[in-house]
């Protein structure tokens, strides 16, 4: 038993060797690694939880609270042999496999996105104002305060990429940090890092950061998980996703957790970015004359020079819409497919067998894919549909063009469309131009005949006319004035009055329905008559 004024001392759940609670996190970590068969000491044995026990035989047994997580689940806190898998870390700055000297061999094995993923802040580019200089989010990783946050960005905007960087954060701080898919992780997977989380928490008091990627395809019962232990601080969450926090994570859990919105990367950004993987892989950027660079180059004969021109870059820097991930692996494509060809275009000057030139057009083909952002079934499918509402509105019909390519050219069902358009000919145009329902109805039966992509300029031309067109909500307001009246009405609704009231009975006209009416196309002069109840005569919605 140790004295009173001795150091508070802690037992290894591995080796059993009693060490001051200040140096149990670095001795575990050297425990694990060594992976010792003689660690565990005597005949002493240990229980945790009910699980079973570990056996006298030289052969560890992996400790349950360290046990090898299942598929989808990466424990960053538990080292292992570097690998190339997606948990790996490398220590090299540029990103590159260590050792690799010739541009293939850079090229090899995970694509391009992930190998030139940033280490450290200082390396992240494109979100100044979440993650720049003074900001709280800044301040509070570098003071290794983690608080629960939900990424919220378009897809290759840095999320995973900052996780990573917070992971290698955590890690200097003696903190453990978990990944979890939400397209492969189940309930089973965040109940069992989550017990790990209390167990580090209760024996080593270790912080555990769980990082979900996708979040938003967990169901709210998945989600529902994680809010007690969020709430008391078993674990810190960090989740990203690409759609609306508001719609698609529990109101609950979204109000534990800080939103961080990222935004998407700008063109000079993704310059930036693509740069940074050039000067990686050795590839020299030719401005204008091929000779300026090319000296130096030409005394190597074991592997081609490798050129790529500067408008290329700012092409991939536009096309792939602030899309960091879809422009390196663009990038990457391009060169591999120039490579494989080995040789410069026919006719340039200079060009031998020693160079090869990757220009705007091997950029465009590397890429194959459509740089239009748009989600049929998500928030941007709201925000188009909106803008092409507000143009039209707004008799702008240069606007109201481009949003309606935005959602046909990305997808959109035209059948949609049509119907909005329908309702916009009496909402916003009504009685100024009663011929625009008919325009409307028109387009929508047209694009159900005939389809996409044909259907497309009957769309235009419903929308260019709509757009022309003369506004008017008197319609739309005088129907509103009359489902506010109906809604704010105290007590019964008043009965039809009995003069307006059909007889075709001959009880009917005994109890007076239709006595008194007045047939107005039988009289040449207007006709004085009320046709509200009595209660609501003088009424004006117009």
């Amino acid at each position: 038993m140790a004295d009173s004024g001795a150091p508070d001392l802690v037992r290894c759940p591995v080796c059993l060797q009693e060490l001051p609670t200040g140096r149990i996190n670095s001795h575990l970590d050297c425990c694990l690694q060594r992976g010792d068969p003689t660690a565990l000491q005597g005949s002493k044995r240990l229980r945790l939880s009910g699980q079973e026990e570990v056996k006298e035989s030289g052969a560890t047994t992996a400790f349950p609270l360290f046990s090898k997580p299942k598929t989808g689940v990466v424990d960053s806190a538990c080292p292992s042999p570097p690998t190339r898998g997606r948990g790996a870390e490398k220590d090299d700055s540029q990103g590159l496999a260590t050792g690799a000297t010739t541009l293939p061999d850079k090229l090899d094995g995970k694509p391009l996105a992930d190998k030139m993923r940033p280490c450290s802040l200082e390396d992240y580019v494109g979100q100044s104002k979440v993650l720049g200089e003074k900001t709280l989010l800044r301040t509070l990783l570098h003071a290794h305060e983690i608080p629960s946050i939900i990424l919220w960005g378009p897809p290759g905007c840095g999320k995973t990429t900052l996780a990573h960087i917070i992971a290698k954060n955590s890690k200097k701080n003696g903190a453990r940090f978990v990944t979890l898919s939400a397209t492969s992780a189940t309930t089973n997977d965040v109940r069992e890092v989550i017990k790990q989380a209390q167990n580090e928490l209760r024996l080593v008091k270790r912080k555990t950061i769980l990082f979900v990627d996708e979040i938003h395809r967990f169901n709210k019962l998945q989600q529902d998980t994680f809010l007690p232990h969020v709430e008391c601080g078993t674990v810190t969450l960090i989740g990203a996703t690409t759609e609306n926090p508001s719609f698609e994570v529990n109101s609950a859990l979204l109000s534990r957790c800080r939103v961080i919105v990222l935004e998407k990367l700008s063109v000079e950004a993704m310059e930036s970015i693509l740069m940074r993987a050039i000067k990686s892989l050795g590839i020299r950027v030719l401005k204008q004359d091929v000779h300026s660079d090319s000296e130096d180059a030409s005394s190597s004969h074991s592997e081609p020079a490798v050129y790529i021109e500067e408008k290329a870059i700012s092409t991939l820097a536009h096309l792939c819409d602030g899309d960091a991930r879809a422009g390196l692996n663009g990038l990457q494509l391009a060169v591999q497919a120039r490579l494989a060809t080995g040789k410069a275009p026919a006719g340039t000057k200079g060009s031998s067998s020693n160079e090869i030139f990757i220009r705007e057009e091997h950029v465009k083909e590397g890429l194959q894919r459509s740089h239009i952002l748009y989600d049929r079934a998500g928030e941007e499918h709201y925000n188009c549909i909106s803008a092409l509402h507000k143009s039209m509105r707004g008799s702008d019909e240069n606007a109201s063009l481009y949003w309606l390519g935005r959602m046909l050219e990305g997808g959109e069902n035209p059948l949609y469309v049509a119907r909005r358009l329908v309702r916009f000919a009496s909402e916003d145009i009504g009685l100024a131009d009663p011929l625009a329902l008919n325009q409307a109805v028109a387009a929508y039966q047209g694009c159900h005949f005939i389809g996409m992509p044909e259907c497309e300029v009957l769309l235009a031309q419903c929308v260019t006319y709509m757009a022309r067109a003369p506004k008017s909500i008197e319609v739309y307001q005088a129907y509103s004035k009359v489902k506010e009246c109906l809604k704010n009405h105290k007590g019964p609704l008043p009965s039809v009055p009995l003069h307006l009231r059909n007889a075709p009975t001959k009880l009917m006209k005994s109890l007076g329905y239709g006595k008194g009416y007045k047939y107005n196309p039988m009289y040449q002069e207007p006709v004085e008559q009320n046709y509200l109840p009595e209660e609501l005569k003088g009424i004006k919605f117009f």
